[in-house]
């Protein structure tokens, strides 16, 4: 599983609950900021934290940390980024956070990472929760707890955070943490799924073909094997073929097939370039074509991994049986086209 924590990359607009009702110049400078007038957001944001507006303090600090409307100063940064924090800013001491772990602006520390994230998460704050639970997770800046992690995982998952649901769900899955729980980890992939995660797609639909920890659902795996593939994913497309192939959740279409099998073999996956080209072999969904089939036969032959020899060598084979049914133009041909084949990836979709 890949778990990383959330960064600071500009500011983040903080809504006026709570500051005090003389904050005028705060306001002005929220609203300035909203419109990208950051030189105006950057006087009024000024003038407020000199006169001790916490949130403007944090809002001013964060400017001079992304360089939004002057000179990128991570001293002063720093200044009004840690005045706020001491003062309870859940943003400004998620802030600080990040800056310690990164070691962008203050030394790089996990233990005050940790102890910056845990004061604003204890506040609510959902990506310090998040962060903190991958530094207990990681044991990094703290002693290594599985469980702990789950509580922090959960309080950010149960507020939407769609990371937090990811690892969440790798957690119930895995049992670390909690008692296994393959139902909880289904429940926690659909609801990031749901928000367009890209990976928990990828694994509902799983567990919805397997049957593990929901009611096996064919037709419902078929759904979020699609949202993933649309989203470019090869090995979505590739299962999605698959599916459409044998007729499994939806009315078998080899035409369809071939469509999500040349999707995710141009973007280089060989089970896919594998699988089309067994279809240019048989004429199944698309006319027969011993040139592709060998082109296509080819490239997944030279592209399995070392640990899918079985794989490599049904390529093999498959090629072995095609060759006699071709000329040597049509060898050559296709040898040509092997070597000018290039992967082309698709856009990746993203969470939102």
């Amino acid at each position: 599983m890949s778990r990383t924590t959330c960064v600071v990359i500009s500011l983040v607009v903080i809504v006026l609950a709570g500051a005090p009702a003389s904050a005028d110049d705060y306001a002005e400078g929220l609203a300035a900021y909203s419109r990208q007038d950051y030189a105006t957001a950057l006087r009024h944001f000024r003038t407020a934290a000199e006169a001790g507006n916490v949130p403007a303090q944090s809002s001013l600090g964060m400017m001079y940390l992304s360089g939004e409307g002057v000179a990128q100063d991570r001293v002063q940064a720093v200044r009004w980024i840690l005045s706020a924090a001491m003062k309870g800013d859940a943003k400004a001491q998620f802030t600080l956070g990040s800056m310690h772990e990164q070691g962008i602006g203050a030394p790089l520390s996990d233990e005050q990472a940790v102890r910056w994230y845990q004061s604003a998460a204890e506040q609510g704050y959902v990506s310090a929760q998040h962060n903190l639970g991958v530094m207990y997770e990681d044991g990094r800046g703290v002693k290594q707890d599985f469980t702990e992690a789950v509580k922090w995982y959960r309080l950010a998952a149960e507020q939407g955070f769609e990371k937090s649901q990811i690892n969440l769900a790798v957690m119930f899955g895995s049992g670390n943490g909690v008692p296994q729980d393959y139902a909880e980890a289904a429940k926690w992939y659909r609801r990031a799924a749901e928000q367009g995660h890209l990976g928990a797609q990828l694994n509902i639909a799983y567990m919805l073909a397997a049957g593990q920890g929901v009611r096996k659902d064919a037709a419902e795996a078929v759904k979020w094997y699609r949202r993933a593939a649309e989203q470019g994913d090869s090995s979505a497309q590739y299962n999605l073929g698959v599916i459409y192939d044998e007729g499994r959740g939806v009315s078998q279409d080899r035409a369809e097939a071939v469509t999500w099998f040349r999707r995710a073999a141009e973007q280089g996956d060989a089970a896919a370039q594998f699988s089309l080209g067994l279809n240019f072999a048989l004429g199944a969904g698309v006319p027969k074509d011993y040139v592709q089939a060998h082109k296509w036969i080819s490239l997944a032959a030279a592209r399995y991994s070392t640990d899918e020899a079985a794989e490599r060598a049904n390529a093999v084979t498959a090629l072995g049986m095609l060759a006699p049914d071709m000329t040597p133009a049509q060898l050559a041909e296709a040898g040509k086209l092997v070597q000018a084949w290039q992967p082309k990836a698709e856009a990746q979709g993203t969470s939102k």
